[in-house]
This record gives structure tokens, sequence and C-alpha cells, in this order.
């Protein structure tokens, strides 16, 4: 653990751009991004990818836009996913509730289409805001909550390197019902490790000719063998 006598806190997370192998994070620009996400997202196809997320419905893309305002305008950063081989949009995360003084800062928020389904692309992605979080703006604490119902969201935080920390019951309402949170954290003390994995599941030796992986991050993580696809 750092030494805190000196503490000063960290500077708010703001928009910033972010380039990987993979992907290349964008910050988010309404008349860049508006369309090619709710095309990403399938259009309609959006209010079960986002099950989970707290909103209503969308009834059309006004609504998205609608929502994204608020969400921007109540402090979320949001970040676009671009695959940077085809150049197109896949989907979006946000760095939330950010407590600069205490070096705290949530990612949530993250959508995206099938496009990014069994590929790298999202692992990168998550490394790539994670590494800047932790390098460049000097983060304690990088947390991830999710609705404790929301397995995929669990499975991917556990996958990722967070730790779970515990459930928070009737941490909010969702849609009219009540939501018990989960919640899990990357410290900066773990990062380092966190890192070594990610790096050594990204490095282009880890993934055969169909472009499959060969060992699990997870596996990288516990240091041991093993294979699925990314």
């Amino acid at each position: 653990m750092r030494d805190l006598k000196n503490w000063e806190g960290c500077p708010p997370p703001a928009p910033v751009a972010l380039e990987g192998r993979f992907v290349r994070l964008e910050p988010y620009d309404r008349d860049s991004h508006l369309r090619a996400l709710w095309d990403a997202f399938g259009g309609l196809a959006i209010n079960p990818l986002l099950l989970y997320f707290t909103q209503d419905d969308f009834a059309g893309i006004e609504d998205f836009d609608a929502w994204t305002q608020k969400m921007l305008a109540s402090g979320w950063v949001r970040e676009v996913i671009v695959d940077k081989a085809s150049g197109e949009v896949m989907g979006m995360a946000h760095y939330m509730r950010p407590d600069p003084a205490n070096g705290v800062v949530e990612i949530g928020g993250i959508a995206h289409g099938p496009g990014m389904a069994r590929s790298p692309l999202s692992t990168e992605a998550h490394y790539l805001l994670a590494r800047h979080v932790f390098e460049d703006l000097g983060y304690r604490r990088y947390e991830w909550k999710c609705h404790n119902d929301n397995l995929a969201s669990r499975r991917t935080a556990a996958r990722l390197g967070f730790t779970f920390e515990g459930v928070f019951r009737q941490h909010m309402l969702s849609k009219g019902e009540n939501r018990d949170t989960a919640w899990f954290s990357i410290i900066d003390g773990e990062w380092p490790s966190v890192r070594e994995a990610f790096d050594a599941w990204l490095a282009p030796d880890n993934f055969d000719e169909q472009g499959n992986q060969k060992r699990r991050l997870e596996d990288i993580r516990a240091g041991t063998s093993g294979a699925s696809e990314p």
C-alpha cells in the first residue's frame, strides 16, 4: 500500500482517447457516435441488452439520446469502443461516481453488441480503461457493481480480476423493482499482478491462427493451464 501521508487526491476522470492492438477508445461525441451505438446495439434490441440497467425501456433512438445526455450531465464519462480492424463502433463503457479525494472510481454502464462476442475486443477495452485509472490518474480503488441477478456481469468481473466484496441488499430500485447489488473491486496494490495477466493474455503468442486464445485470463492469473474461446 502506498504512503498516504501526503495524499492529495486524484484528478477526476475525463474523456480520453486510448488505443490498444484490437480496440480504440474514443470520448463520446453525439454526432459521431449516437447513431453508431444505436445500430451496434441492434436498435430496439437495446432494451433486452440493457435488461439490468436501471432506466425504463427506450421507445427509440430519441429516448437513448435523452438518457445519454442525462447520464453525462450527472457525471458519467462515456468511452466508445471501436474495432480497429473494421473501424466500426462496437460498444460503450463509463467512468462513474468518481471520488477523486479518496481515489475511487467505478466502471459501469457497459454494453456492446454481438460484434464483440467471443473476441478479445472487450478484454482489451477493460484493460485500457483500468490501466488509465491506475497508471495515468493514480486511483487507489476501481469498482464494478451490478445487479446481483446479472450472472454474466458477475462472471465477467471475476474473469477480469475484480474481487467480489459482497451484496448490498435493497440497494436501489431498478425498473420499478428491488435491486440487490453485487460489489467488486481492484485496488492499486493488486493492479501490477492483474496487469501482468492482462499483458500475457493479450500477447500475440496467446492466440492461434484462428484467433482463439491458448490460455484463459483467469488461468494465467492463477498460474495454471487451460483454454477456451476468448
